[in-house]
């Protein structure tokens, strides 16, 4: 499967809970299997959103800590 995203949510500069508000409300825009690329740089958002994955079922196709102290996930919308 790819891991390209079908839609990417920029929130740098946001902090808690934005970030997890925002991936909630994107993850219903896509289609199911699609990817979301979410960028934060809130110390929170590591914990916050690989909890949100877990929770809703969702698949965590790749986490990675960038430059700046930036987050990257990208997540597949599984349902």
């Amino acid at each position: 499967m790819s891991e390209e995203p079908a839609e990417t949510l920029d929130c740098i500069g946001l902090y808690c809970p934005q970030p997890l508000f925002l991936t909630r409300e994107s993850i219903d825009e896509i289609k199911v299997g699609e990817i979301l690329e979410v960028l934060a740089d809130d110390p929170a958002a590591d914990e916050d959103l690989k909890r949100f994955v877990k929770r809703t079922g969702h698949e965590l196709v790749r986490y990675e800590r960038l430059e700046d102290g930036v987050h990257r996930f990208l997540i597949r919308r599984t349902k």
